[in-house]
């Protein structure tokens, strides 16, 4: 059995006496590509923000390559290799595709890394390799505002790629997309998950089926069924309480 970068046990957290997550239990393995559905309200976007530390569980353990999360704060988190994409794209807008992936470089950070960092080939050379895998090569002068939204879903991808995070958490990120983005979003997720974990929050059915290799489904802040598309999909309470609709 492959081993576990991901250990979520009894995970819980309240709001106002309304428990957005419930006593969930979920693990991810090295180098799996999980996806995570379930109906609006169903907790999906609270899982991802209590595993990079935007929200802190009431209560339960999250497990990082075996370090516990619930004691770090965010960036804490990001330096111990979580990756994190929100639903609507984040990019510099005035800053070019380059220099999008150039400030996401980790190597320059620290103040002394700033005061003497010094643009080597190694981090061109990682700039463009990133750039390549996320289709835009060619748009490296372009200015990220002039990108179409697809393509700020992938520079931001990328802006991640530069960190080389082991687990990446992204949150519907073919939303808004053509259907020919989806396919290449499909294309770039399935080639970066070689070598990472990545957790895929999704609503098109059509692109979980082109990406996941398990699928865990969520309902009320619990687990309602996990296994493969073919499994959840013939499940009668997946059907029942998300897919029917």
């Amino acid at each position: 059995m492959a081993s576990l970068i991901l250990q979520v046990d009894g995970l819980t957290v309240s709001f106002d006496g309304f428990k957005a997550v419930d006593n969930l239990n979920f693990y991810v393995e090295q180098d799996e590509l999980r996806c995570v559905i379930g109906p609006n309200g169903a907790g999906k976007t609270t899982l991802l923000d209590m595993i990079c530390g935007k929200t802190k569980p009431t209560s339960g353990s999250i497990k990082f390559k075996n370090h516990q999360l619930t004691d770090m704060i965010e960036y804490q988190i990001t330096r111990a290799g979580v990756g994190r994409k929100f639903q609507n794209p984040s990019v510099y807008e005035d800053l070019t595709v380059y220099e999008n992936l150039d400030i996401s470089w980790p190597k320059q950070r620290n103040v002394l890394g700033s005061l003497f960092f010094r643009r080597d080939r190694k981090m061109a050379e990682k700039v463009e390799s990133v750039a390549t895998q996320i289709f835009l090569q060619d748009q490296l002068r372009t200015k990220a505002g002039l990108l179409s939204h697809g393509q700020k879903q992938w520079l931001e991808i990328g802006m991640l790629l530069m960190q080389d995070p082991d687990l990446l958490l992204l949150d519907e990120p073919v939303a808004g997309m053509s259907a020919r983005e989806r396919e290449q979003t499909a294309e770039l997720l399935n080639s970066i998950s070689k070598g990472r974990s990545t957790v895929v929050i999704e609503h098109d059915m059509a692109f979980v089926k082109m990406i996941a290799h398990k699928v865990t489904v969520l309902h009320q802040g619990k687990l309602l069924a996990e296994g493969s598309m073919d499994q959840v999909q013939s499940d009668p309470r997946v059907v029942e309480t998300y897919l029917g609709h």
